[in-house]
């Protein structure tokens, strides 16, 4: 304790002693205990240092976080960042926002936009991570400082402002390339995490940009994705083909349906694991080879039924041999030139739900693929004639006949466009598609963020593991 006459106090509440011929004997004693307390004490000096390191970090992200958020008003453009390509619109349920990838696509979405009530972000690069760092170092960042100050909410728990949200339609539009995809995954990393509120409220989109554009003469279509690109292409090859197979011909809507049910088979096929071999599969599913409970003299008849029709389709005139496996599956071999290929199929796979529907879809036209089916165009000569062997066969030969006479260009990157086609496809609210992000299952959407975005990296390598052989569609 401590008598001095005339004390003084930082303030009223006299928490505070700030006398001068008092403090500084005071501090020196107070300074010199506690360093030799701390040393004495590791541990508990390392644990009360994280504390005071944690107060901080959050004391600066909280200053951070109040000045981002500190604005004008709505009317006051030197408020918003300075990359931003603002909209008239003052009324945030008509504005929308653009997230683009990169300035260059950024310059065509501004030239191309509707000013109206059409805002642009341009953001240069991957942003941060948020999975993996504090929120002080997020803060920090200054393309995602540039999103909250263009939306206006602020952010985080005691800042965050729904009402105050600029623009009630948030889109990210990023290319449709890999590096798009990333950018895409940690935008929404962000919002999930630090916004939720913009996704359960039904404010954030995701744009969906032409991949095609087809130009034949003077006609142009753009097409969204592949399945739509696949779809055009069927149309334009179905014209004027005819599948000769034993049982008759087959044109028109007769060989649509032939060739729907090769697409149904393709994606099966999808499913089956990479280490078995397609064509092996496919065979095996056309001979009955896949049928659910196949054992003695019927898994015999089926083995040497697939090693003929792989003999008969073999383009380099290979000799195959099959049988049955003594655990149930099928051992396939290849004899060309004398060298041997070997190809296991084993009973894991034929146990599998993938197997029974791949025979049981198989069998429907099993039997058009018998023989000598061909396809060529109707009423030109049989020489020009494709050889057809199985339902893989059958739609690359419908598609090369769609691509004739074709010109396909594909938009890697939406710099790509020019403005007037950027607002036919993407912007344009008459014609363009969005997918409005839902957070669905929230248990399951954290743990998926977590595993795959956190800084563990062991969880991620699992699932990488784990899906590596069942991946439909690699892009490398």
């Amino acid at each position: 304790s401590v008598k001095l006459p005339d004390p003084k106090f930082s303030s009223q509440t006299k928490d505070k002693l700030v006398s001068s011929e008092v403090r500084q004997p005071l501090e020196a004693l107070i300074a010199d205990r506690l360093a030799i307390w701390l040393e004495e004490n590791p541990a508990h000096a390392r644990t009360i240092m994280a504390k005071i390191i944690d107060a901080a970090a959050a004391r600066e992200a909280a200053k951070k976080a109040r000045d981002l958020t500190r604005r004008k008003g709505a009317l006051d453009i030197a408020s918003l960042p300075g990359k931003l390509a603002d909209c008239q619109e003052r009324d945030p349920v008509k504005s929308e926002l653009f997230l683009v990838e990169g300035d260059s696509a950024g310059g065509s979405a501004k030239q191309g936009r509707n000013r109206q009530f059409q805002a642009i972000l341009p953001l240069r690069g991957k942003i941060l991570n948020v999975e993996r760092v504090r929120f002080d170092r997020i803060l920090s960042s200054r393309e995602i400082g540039t999103i909250i100050q263009a939306l206006g909410t602020g952010i985080g728990r005691d800042e965050f402002k729904l009402e105050k949200l600029r623009y009630h339609k948030i889109v990210i539009m990023t290319d449709a390339d890999v590096d798009g995809a990333h950018i895409r995954t940690l935008l929404l990393t962000f919002f999930y995490r630090q916004m939720p509120e913009l996704i359960r409220n039904g404010h954030l989109y995701i744009a969906q940009p032409p991949l095609y554009k087809m130009s034949r003469g003077r006609s142009e279509v753009y097409l969204k994705d592949n399945p739509a690109l696949e779809e055009y292409l069927i149309d334009a090859g179905l014209s004027g083909m005819v599948l000769n197979t034993e049982s008759g011909p087959r044109s028109g809507a007769d060989l649509r349906a032939v060739v729907d049910h090769a697409r149904k088979m393709r994606a099966l096929m999808e499913y089956v694991p990479k280490r078995y071999p397609a064509l092996v599969i496919e065979a095996l599913a056309l001979n009955g080879g896949l049928e659910p409970g196949l054992a003695g003299a019927g898994a015999i008849t089926a083995a040497d039924a697939t090693a003929a029709w792989l003999t008969s389709a073999d383009t380099d005139k290979a000799v195959w041999s099959a049988a049955p496996g003594i655990d149930g599956g099928f051992v396939l071999k290849r004899d060309w030139r004398g060298v041997a290929d070997h190809h296991i199929i084993d009973a894991a796979f034929l146990g599998s739900p993938e197997a029974p529907r791949l025979h049981a879809l198989a069998a429907q036209e099993a039997g058009r693929y018998r023989g000598n089916a061909t396809l060529g165009a109707s009423g030109a000569a049989s020489s020009g004639d494709r050889r057809i062997t199985r339902p893989s066969d059958l739609l690359t030969a419908i598609l090369d006949a769609g691509r004739k006479g074709l010109s396909v260009q594909r938009y890697k990157g939406l710099g790509e466009m020019n403005a007037e086609q950027l607002w036919e496809t993407t912007l344009d609210p008459a014609a363009r598609t969005f997918l409005r992000v839902d957070e669905g299952e929230a248990d399951t959407a954290d743990a998926i963020f977590t595993r795959l975005m956190g800084d563990v990296v062991e969880p991620r390598r699992e699932f990488i593991q784990e899906n590596a052989l069942n991946v439909a569609n690699l892009d490398v």
